[in-house]
């Protein structure tokens, strides 16, 4: 047995942009970011940031086009996928790109309301999802 999931709370780096494949399943990909603040072993304070590709496919596309949008703060669950590629200064680098099966807005973008969405899921309006408050995280 194996197993490929990853939960990952963070910050949207830029408003969705929605595609479809060439059989009309609706795609839909934004930027992600995490930060990590941390103390050197000198006492130096640093941070981290980590940036994923965040893809989200059919009904779940539909919504994440709807209600994303940048800066929002957001959880995503899904399956993660690195790839390798080189940058433009010639330095080899890996891509992360987690495609989502999960999405639960965690703040409220501008005119949208809180709420969860998931293959199938709820939508965001109306209160039928779970509430998006750190209770009903699945952890």
């Amino acid at each position: 047995m194996t197993l490929n999931r990853i939960h990952v709370i963070g910050n949207v780096g830029n408003d969705p942009e929605m595609r479809y494949t060439p059989n009309g399943n609706p795609v839909t990909s934004f930027r992600m970011a995490t930060n990590r603040r941390y103390t050197t072993s000198e006492g130096e304070q640093r941070e981290e940031t980590e940036w994923f590709t965040i893809s989200t496919w059919n009904r779940l596309a539909e919504r994440a086009n709807q209600y994303v949008t940048k800066g929002m703060k957001v959880y995503v669950e899904g399956r993660l996928k690195s790839s390798p590629y080189m940058s433009n200064a010639g330095e080899p680098r890996a891509g992360n790109e987690i495609n989502a099966f999960e999405l639960v807005f965690l703040d409220r973008a501008p005119g949208a309301g809180a709420g969860a969405d998931q293959e199938g899921g709820a939508a965001p309006e109306g209160g039928t999802g779970p509430e998006t408050d750190a209770e009903n995280l699945p952890w």
